[in-house]
């Protein structure tokens, strides 16, 4: 999509910190991090919030869940635990509208969050 910053980083046509990519989806260093590691996992497809993900879109939004899961056990974070979270739209604090995946992790994390 024309306009958006993540189809632009996983178009490689925007620099970033990449940690894993495939055919499905990017991830990449969080410019503004909120943890000792934080990631954010992006698909390919341009989805812009939560509320557009659609049936068809079942088995991409499993595949960003396993990334995260893949991602924090080679940052060495899994054990002790990490949060995988997918905010939807401003009020929620997304301020990209295409769908991801923060990968938080690497301190202990308190609840509730926000």
């Amino acid at each position: 999509m024309t306009g958006c910053i993540f189809c632009e980083i996983a178009a490689r046509n925007i620099p970033a910190r990449i940690v894993y990519e495939d055919d499905l989806a990017i991830a990449f260093e969080d410019i503004n991090p909120q943890a000792l590691v934080h990631i954010l996992i992006v698909p390919r497809k341009h989805i812009a919030t939560a509320l557009e993900i659609g049936d068809a879109d079942q088995a991409l939004i499993g595949h960003l869940f396993q990334m995260g899961a893949k991602i924090a056990q080679n940052k060495g974070i899994a054990e002790k635990g990490f949060r995988l979270v997918m905010n939807t739209n401003a009020d929620a604090g997304q301020t990209v509208f295409h769908i991801h995946l923060h990968l938080l992790g690497g301190r202990s994390m308190h609840w509730p969050p926000g």
